[in-house]
């Protein structure tokens, strides 16, 4: 409430000089704890449009968030069946992709964005792939980005959903963004389009933290910090684990 409320006071009060139209906007939370009974999350993006002189209505307007995760360093391979085996023929390594990666908008892409936009912008998640962030990418065969967008949709890793963006009067718009259970540590950077006929006319970005908390992070450091010990430790767990279930069956044997 307080978040909206110091929202609302810079659409009305103008504490920055804005343009003609422009994005003033927030999120419901700007960290997410993962603890051992984390089981996803959503988080809400909420905003206004500020301006300057009253509504246009002789262009379509669209809202676009997009909310991406920390970029890792991932392989993506191709099979061919060779002798009724299936077997890797190549493979390309692919630096700088982002993790997690959802968009949403008011309308359908289409209608909401030019391909050109898009090129300039990097929204949609093919032309986010192929974006400056990018250290290594497929070259010129499109096979290996798309079968790497696929496997990360199916995984709900990658999501995009039209239409979800809720416009108000024109001004206020909010969306919920999806986290699933398996987010990776980092900064999660989210933005926000405003565009009219295709054309981005402003953009917005802020970002929340995704950190372990409590026994998630101590494993996770453990892991990190110290791997000698914490193979040693898994070692006496799995020792343990083993010995207790064996006198367990024994007991009941009895």
């Amino acid at each position: 409430m307080i978040r909206l409320l110091t929202l609302l006071a810079a659409v009305l009060i103008g504490t920055a000089p804005a343009r003609a139209e422009d994005i003033v906007a927030d999120l419901s939370q700007d960290r997410v704890a993962i603890s051992t009974n984390f089981d996803g999350s959503e988080i809400l993006i909420f905003g206004a449009i500020r301006r300057e002189a009253p509504r246009r209505f002789d262009s379509k307007m669209a809202i676009i968030v997009t909310v991406a995760g920390p970029p890792e360093s991932v392989v993506v391979r191709r099979k061919e069946r060779r002798l009724g085996i299936w077997v890797n023929t190549a493979s390309v390594e692919m630096a700088g992709v982002p993790s997690f990666y959802s968009i949403a908008s008011s309308i359908p892409l289409a209608e909401a964005l030019t391909p050109e936009a898009d090129a300039r912008w990097h929204i949609t998640t093919a032309s986010a792939l192929r974006g400056p962030s990018m250290a290594t990418t497929p070259g010129g065969d499109p096979d290996f980005l798309e079968a790497l967008i696929r496997v990360n949709r199916a995984s709900g890793a990658y999501g995009r959903v039209e239409g979800a963006v809720a416009l108000r009067d024109g001004t206020l718009f909010s969306t919920e963004i999806a986290l699933p259970a398996d987010l990776t540590e980092g900064n999660y950077d989210a933005r926000i389009f405003l565009t009219r006929d295709g054309e981005v006319v402003d953009s917005y970005a802020t970002s929340l933290y995704v950190s372990k908390v409590g026994l998630e992070r101590w494993i996770y450091a453990l892991a990190h910090d110290q791997p000698l010990i914490y193979g040693l430790l898994s070692l006496f767990i799995a020792i343990v684990a083993g010995w207790l279930a064996s006198a367990i069956f024994r007991f009941v044997r009895v």
